[in-house]
């Protein structure tokens, strides 16, 4: 047949012509520019990125005429047979196909031979992967100390496959999946060369449904170009390929965002009706939806969404009001459906279940917006709707004070019409307001919330102390604890600290006493079983039910202050 495919007929022939693997083709370039090329090099990655063109490329440059040389001629001798698949020097074997132990014997036999017209003799085993076990055992003293003038070339998909004993003996290189800007752009070059009429759209559809591989979007290119004489229209292009719209895909989510049962299984009807394969239907969405999520969170979303740039436009206008909790949610659950999905005989009928599933689901709330919620029901302020989930909060009574003459932004206790929970407030201290008939017992309870504030550790070490007395320039303290709670507060910088924010409750200069009282370690036991009992009151009170039932919440850990 004299037509050449698009895949072979453009193939590169360079290392410049090849699409996105620079971090490949200028390590190679460098290596033969320094003579530093190994003589075996194994060329990893996903199908129809390049690895056996790069490998031919190679070959070139070691056998050109002028080389070694980074930059084929693709004139001389070797480099036309190299090009045309005829040289005699430079053998491609399918590794899938000869895997037995004895083509390796065969091709041990061969290497022996000098070449018959190049520098070297080069083997290019394609699918590598695919040699038996014998086969590679077979290879490897070869492989390890090749005659001089022997290179070989390894490409394979699946290089997990390989004995960790070959691929210690070789140069490994990793191709990547390319992006789909890089193969829209080639394939939009390639048809101004073919003069062929196909929308930057439809270039897109076909660069998407290759998945990474140059050679498969060429081959649909191919496809594309032969259907039809002239231009080619995208809805032709969609009947020819198969594959979904992407505007069908936006519609459902779309739908799905909204609660619009009934239009997501009228798309899902029509979809079954075209024929098209619903479990790739699926896992379309899947990625869909996992891509709306990585838009809305708004960080390196050129990076991690490969789409083209109106259809990001779209999504940002798409969850603009949807909470990336609620994404997370309907991601977490087209997973877990995935197999009901995948291994369904009633395919259709799975996915609507699935979704029907889905619009049951409440959106969740976010951590702050829970703890917004909770200060406005503890305060009596009602909550505004602001997003498309269920926030409505019932009212409760605003809290009324009863002040007790406390100094200005000292602790003090508030009760609730509907609760005896004190609420407690605090601001700046305010010593000149002190009240002399006070109870010490008070005086030295004002003092630890403000060590409390300030210097947590040491009123952690005053916890079980007592107020003994207080008379003219003296104040006594009385400290019961454990050896180490003990030295801690006879520690002159806190004693200062002590002497300090006593003078400045009482309002004037004071001297300060300790007495500290070493006690076993069962104090601790009488302490802990003091926060059981607070943990037990706190989690049982009512005011903590209804606010767990109102926002369908559980405890999950109470915290002792």
């Amino acid at each position: 047949m004299s037509y050449l495919v698009l895949a072979r007929k453009y193939r590169p022939q360079t290392f410049d012509q090849v699409v996105k693997q620079d971090h490949v083709t200028r390590t190679l370039m460098n290596a033969i520019s320094s003579g530093r090329v190994s003589h075996a090099i194994l060329f990893s990655g996903p199908r129809g990125t390049g690895k056996t063109s790069v490998a031919r490329i190679l070959a070139k440059a070691m056998n050109c005429e002028k080389g070694p040389t980074p930059v084929p001629c693709n004139t001389c001798r070797s480099c036309r047979e190299i090009t045309a698949g005829n040289a005699v020097d430079v053998f491609e074997i399918d590794g899938a196909s000869n895997n037995g132990v004895d083509h390796i014997r065969e091709l041990r036999e061969n290497i022996k031979y000098m070449p018959a017209h190049s520098p070297f003799k080069i083997y290019i085993i394609d699918e590598v992967h695919m040699l038996s076990m014998a086969a590679f055992n077979a290879l490897l003293k070869t492989l390890e100390e090749p005659p001089p003038h022997i290179m070989f070339i390894f490409a394979t998909t699946e290089p997990h496959k390989i004995p960790i004993t070959i691929l210690s003996r070789c140069q490994r290189h990793d191709f990547r999946r390319i992006s789909l800007d890089a193969i829209t752009r080639h394939l939009e070059s390639l048809c101004i060369q073919e003069e062929a009429d196909i929308a930057v759209e439809s270039l897109g559809l076909i660069a998407r449904e290759a998945g990474g591989s140059m050679r498969d979007a060429l081959s649909l290119l191919d496809q594309a170009m032969t259907c039809t004489e002239g231009s080619v229209s995208h809805a032709q292009l969609l009947d020819i390929l198969g594959v979904i719209d992407r505007k069908i895909i936006f519609d459902f989510s779309r739908a799905i965002l909204q609660k619009d049962i009934t239009y997501v299984i009228d798309i899902i009807d029509e979809i079954y009706h075209r024929g098209h394969d619903i479990k790739k239907f699926y896992l379309v969405l899947i990625e869909h939806f996992r891509n709306l999520l990585v838009v809305k969170m708004g960080r390196k979303i050129n990076k991690l969404v490969d789409v083209p740039a109106h259809e990001i436009e779209l999504m940002v206008d798409q969850i603009k009001d949807i909470s990336d909790t609620f994404l997370s949610q309907i991601i977490d659950l087209l997973f877990k459906e995935e197999n009901t999905i995948k291994f369904s005989s009633q395919p259709k009928l799975a996915l609507e279940m699935v979704f029907i599933r889905i619009f049951q689901i409440q959106p969740a709330l976010s951590i702050d917006v829970l703890i917004e919620k909770l200060d406005a029901l503890k305060n009596g302020i009602p909550w505004p709707n602001k997003d498309n989930s269920n926030n409505n909060v019932p009212h409760v009574p605003p809290v009324t004070y009863s002040e007790r003459e406390k100094p200005q932004g000292m602790v003090r206790e508030a009760t609730c019409q509907n609760s005896p929970v004190p609420i407690l407030t605090q601001g700046p201290l305010a010593a000149s307001t002190l009240n002399h008939d006070e109870p010490i017992d008070k005086i030295l309870e004002r003092m630890l919330d403000i060590l409390s504030e300030k210097h947590p550790c040491l009123a952690a070490y005053l916890a079980d102390s007592t107020l003994k007395d207080l008379n003219g320039q003296r104040i006594k303290i009385e400290v019961t604890g454990n050896k180490i709670e003990c030295d801690r507060v006879e520690d002159p910088k806190n004693i200062a600290i002590i002497k300090k924010i006593c003078s400045d409750v009482v309002g004037k200069s004071m001297d300060i006493e300790i007495n500290t009282i070493p006690i076993r370690d069962n104090k601790k036991k009488q302490r802990a079983d003091k926060a059981g009992q607070l943990k037990h009151e706190a989690i049982n009170h009512p005011l903590v039910a209804e606010a767990v039932e109102v926002f369908h919440g559980k405890v999950v850990d109470v915290k002792i202050l």
